[in-house]
């Protein structure tokens, strides 16, 4: 392994609280999935004391949390391998080999995630789909948009293929689910049950095996690889001109970005919520096109707005707060798994699949609240999150010191 020199790496709060903020958003989205509402028939749901906000609630979140905060992620990851690159040239390491070894080891703590915490891991796919990235890195700043606006629009043609053309992209993954399915003896009547019915962690253990290849299905029928690289290049877009330095230089760019972004994604967001909650009425390729026209703008106005707001006053406290647990994205991630597990499951508190999902979404926003106050006071006395600690250490090779002097 080549000797690695590091200098200690400029903060920019912006960037810190963008993680942070989607941290919060993701745990919005991931929430009703670790408290397994999403899976429950509408005969159980509708007739929960909360189904009526519970309907208005879903709604919204379609409308405002469903994939906008992925996409921020995906964003930032991608500013993230910019920064590596920019680094090593610094510094004099090789950016590339220390961004494949970091995404190496990003795919072992997502596969220790997936199958010991959680089914519904991203950070397989986020390893997987990074080690395309350094492909792209020496293209022009036209040809890389021009490859990122390709391959978020590729979905729409694959399903496209799928309405059309009958293609079954997703039959190995569903014919491995029925098949540990069948080992571990679930169904579909205890499916959505399971978690909660259970107080054995091996049972737990089973149903994240078989569900590692739903997580797998939901990838292919999401075309999420696509999407993330499309996004990953836009990321690396944005930390190549090095937007984030100065935002108050690109305040025109900004303002466009949120107008627009509102314009084409607050409407057409309205109208994906409409047809997701009716099953895709318009058929599979309208829908994702849908997805498609709703999802980036309405994102990419999320951040303009931010960043706007950042400019008028960047000592405001909120974007401390946030960039708290942002700093310790890797680790809040992993955690947001493990207070699902403890509040919802039958190893922990049992609120599963039968709490309405308006206190599922107070729930995740008092866990994430929790979140900033250990992040925080973590942070007070360390330079890293534990688990950014460890990686930090398997990437590079070398020891770092935790604790600050």
């Amino acid at each position: 392994m080549e000797q690695i020199t590091i200098k200690p790496r400029q903060r920019y709060i912006i960037l810190d609280a963008l993680r942070g903020i989607a941290l919060l958003g993701i745990c919005l989205a991931n929430f009703p999935e670790f408290s397994l509402y999403t899976f429950l028939e509408g005969q159980v749901t509708g007739v929960m004391p909360t189904a009526g906000i519970d309907t208005v609630v879903k709604y919204l979140q379609y409308v405002f949390v469903d994939g906008k905060f992925y996409t921020l992620f995906s964003l930032l990851f991608g500013v993230g391998f910019s920064l590596i690159l920019s680094n090593g040239a610094q510094t004099g390491y090789n950016g590339v080999t220390v961004f494949y070894r970091r995404m190496f080891f990003l795919f072992l703590i997502g596969l220790f995630h997936l199958l010991f915490l959680w089914a519904g891991d991203i950070l397989i796919l986020y390893a997987f789909v990074g080690f395309f990235l350094p492909l792209f890195r020496n293209m022009s700043d036209k040809k890389l948009l021009q490859y990122a606006c390709m391959l978020l629009l590729i979905p729409v043609a694959v399903d496209a293929g799928v309405e059309f053309l009958g293609w079954d992209l997703i039959a190995p993954a569903v014919s491995a689910t029925e098949y540990f399915h069948h080992k571990a003896g679930i169904d579909e009547q205890n499916f959505p049950v399971w978690l909660v019915e259970t107080h054995q962690y091996a049972d737990i253990l089973k149903f994240n095996l078989a569900g590692s290849f739903i997580r797998l299905q939901e990838f292919i029928e999401g075309n999420r690889a696509f999407r993330v690289l499309g996004l990953f290049l836009i990321g690396l877009y944005i930390g190549r001109k090095g937007i984030y330095k100065d935002l108050g230089e690109y305040k025109p760019l900004l303002k466009k970005g949120m107008k627009y972004g509102l314009i084409v994604g607050f409407p057409s967001s309205l109208l994906y919520a409409w047809s997701a909650m009716h099953s895709h009425p318009f058929g599979l390729t309208a829908h994702s096109a849908i997805y498609t026209i709703s999802v980036f703008p309405m994102s990419f106005a999320y951040i303009s707005m931010i960043c706007l707001w950042y400019i008028q006053d960047p000592e405001r406290k909120i974007f401390r707060l946030f960039a708290a647990p942002g700093r310790m994205a890797l680790t809040n991630y992993l955690m947001q798994s493990v207070f699902g597990m403890i509040i919802f499951y039958g190893i922990g508190f049992e609120l599963g699949a039968r709490t309405g999902l308006v206190y599922v979404e107070w729930i995740a926003a008092a866990v994430f609240g929790i979140q900033i106050v250990y992040s925080y006071a973590w942070l007070h006395y360390h330079k890293y999150g534990p688990f950014e600690w460890g990686w930090r250490m398997l990437t590079y090779g070398k020891w770092f010191k935790l604790v600050k002097n």
